[in-house]
């Protein structure tokens, strides 16, 4: 008694491989299957290339936001004065700080004096934000503290001023020089308040990787903004860094039982959501784009497969005759176009995964090409094209490009199946 072979059987594979490798004169598509393999890999190269640049971006703008900013900012309602305006500096701050400090997650709590003011060196003027902070509490930011590009010393900061290398680069500093800030709101005298100068010399200057903050950031000894900005004995807001950024909301509550009534937190979410928000709608939008994109180069295996099944006619008459099955004839068509979608994910997959890994050598050749000024660090915010290569991505390009071509093969592989023999053989 004759037995079934099992599906996917050797000889299935041997049919399919003679039809993959036949030639146009044999009744092959080669060409088709090479238009087909080539629109699948760049498919797929653009897909992965996408998602790791879209990761990479994501994760250097919120870890240039994290590394050098607040996660959550802990600031007074404000308390009217004898004077009628509402005064909202923290009296008892670092009372406050400690007790925010003890909640369970938070890494640190500092308190900042800050304002903004004009910086000066010589002809060159520059408005920047300064940030009054304890030398202690300054190692604590990861953006400044560890800084690949920083130069100076940070162990010096109780002797002179922090300031970002755009800040640098813009007034024409270095370690050692002097850099003078002017503020309007300085000593009150009987004639009204008169504008404060002081000099003060820079110690460390650091690169925090996003364009805005390096380029408005200065760092001042907390004792020093107190007097400079007129806050003695107060200071502005409690800098609060947590162990998990990402979670933050789940720590205000706790924040603000800690800090008591007529204090309000700002979470680093609140100041870069809408951002954020944006960046995700966007990169749904692109995913689903370039999955369209990979669909439509699927769709040439369909084209190939039908004219391999029109110009295979006769052999698909004789196979059936001598006893192949429908299920037979149908995997031999579908392994031919599997094989194809097969074959071009992989071929994009090692693309997209080599340009991830040298983005930044093939980053500085199209900039070298074009001339330069590609990427403009003032729009984007932070100074690269960044990739990040995730395994989740790489799955899921991997997964919608062989899901989708194992579909589409599907059809015309039926077609194949379902040719009468009689038919196809008539003609012959």
């Amino acid at each position: 008694m004759a037995t079934t072979p099992p599906p996917f059987s050797r000889f299935e594979w041997i049919i399919a491989w003679r039809y993959l490798r036949a030639r146009k004169a044999e009744g092959g598509v080669s060409v088709m299957t090479w238009i087909s393999l080539i629109g699948i890999t760049l498919a797929v190269f653009a897909l992965i290339a996408t998602l790791a640049v879209r990761t990479g971006f994501r994760s250097e703008f919120v870890g240039t936001i994290l590394g050098a900013n607040a996660h959550v900012t802990l600031y007074s309602y404000g308390q009217v004065n004898e004077a009628g305006a509402v005064d909202r500096t923290l009296q008892d701050f670092q009372a406050l700080a400690d007790q925010v400090a003890a909640v369970p997650g938070v890494i640190r709590a500092a308190p900042l004096v800050k304002g903004q003011v004009m910086a000066n060196r010589r002809q060159r003027n520059a408005g920047v934000e300064v940030f009054g902070i304890s030398a202690a509490d300054i190692l604590g930011i990861p953006g400044v503290a560890q800084s690949k590009e920083a130069i100076g010393d940070l162990a010096r900061f109780g002797e002179g001023i922090a300031i970002g290398s755009g800040v640098a680069r813009e007034l024409g500093l270095s370690v050692g020089d002097k850099i003078k800030l002017i503020s309007p709101n300085g000593v009150k005298t009987a004639f009204g308040t008169s504008p404060r100068v002081n000099a003060y010399e820079v110690v460390y200057v650091f690169t925090a990787g996003r364009w805005d903050i390096d380029r408005t950031r200065v760092y001042l000894p907390f004792a020093e903004a107190q007097s400079f900005f007129n806050r003695e004995g107060v200071a502005d807001e409690i800098e609060i860094m947590v162990q998990d950024p990402e979670n933050v909301d789940r720590l205000v509550p706790s924040i603000l039982v800690a800090a008591g009534g007529g204090a309000g937190v700002w979470t680093w979410r609140d100041a870069s959501g809408g951002f954020l928000r944006a960046l995700e709608v966007e990169d749904n939008v692109m995913f689903i784009i370039l999955s369209i994109l990979v669909l439509i180069a699927a769709m040439n295996i369909v084209s190939g497969l039908i004219m391999l099944v029109k110009n295979k006619g006769r052999d698909i008459g004789i196979l059936r005759t001598i006893g192949l099955s429908e299920g037979s004839v149908m995997r031999v068509f579908f392994i031919c176009g599997a094989f194809t979608g097969v074959l071009g994910t992989v071929f994009g997959v090692v693309l997209g995964c080599l340009f991830a890994l040298y983005i930044d050598p093939i980053f500085s050749f199209v900039n070298y090409v074009m001339g330069g000024g590609v990427w403009d660090p003032s729009i984007r915010g932070i100074y690269a094209l960044p990739a990040e290569l995730r395994l989740a991505d790489v799955l899921s390009a991997t997964g919608l490009s062989l899901g989708l071509s194992f579909f589409v093969t599907i059809f015309p592989a039926r077609r194949a199946a379902r040719l009468n023999p009689v038919e196809a053989l008539r003609y012959e």
